[in-house]
């Protein structure tokens, strides 16, 4: 089980975990909702994340019945760029960070 990295640390110890988070494990996570249709999302994922038809498919089928989804895992420098492109497509995405 992994743990999620919070980042409440003082002003003096956030250029260091700004720089740490490069190097960590992260998820890029997209969240249904009732807005977005299978062909928008899958059209998205294709574009933004590299993924094939097929696997586009499969993620949005996953999207759609447990309600979010890792579509994409990397470094955070990788996933930020990712992650802002298909939000500016509509569509609800975060990044979540772990600790390795």
């Amino acid at each position: 089980m992994k743990a999620v990295k919070t980042h409440t640390d003082t002003r003096s110890r956030e250029a260091v975990d700004v720089l740490s988070i490069a190097d960590e494990s992260c998820s890029l996570i997209v969240w249904n909702d009732d807005v977005n249709t299978f062909e928008w999302v899958i059209t998205t994922l294709m574009e933004v994340c590299g993924h094939s038809e097929q696997q586009a498919e499969q993620c949005s089928m996953i999207i759609h019945t447990k309600g979010k989804y890792a579509v994409k895992e990397g470094s955070y420098d990788i996933l930020k760029p990712q992650c802002d492109a298909i939000t500016d497509r509509g569509i609800n995405a975060t990044i979540e960070v772990f600790e390795q």
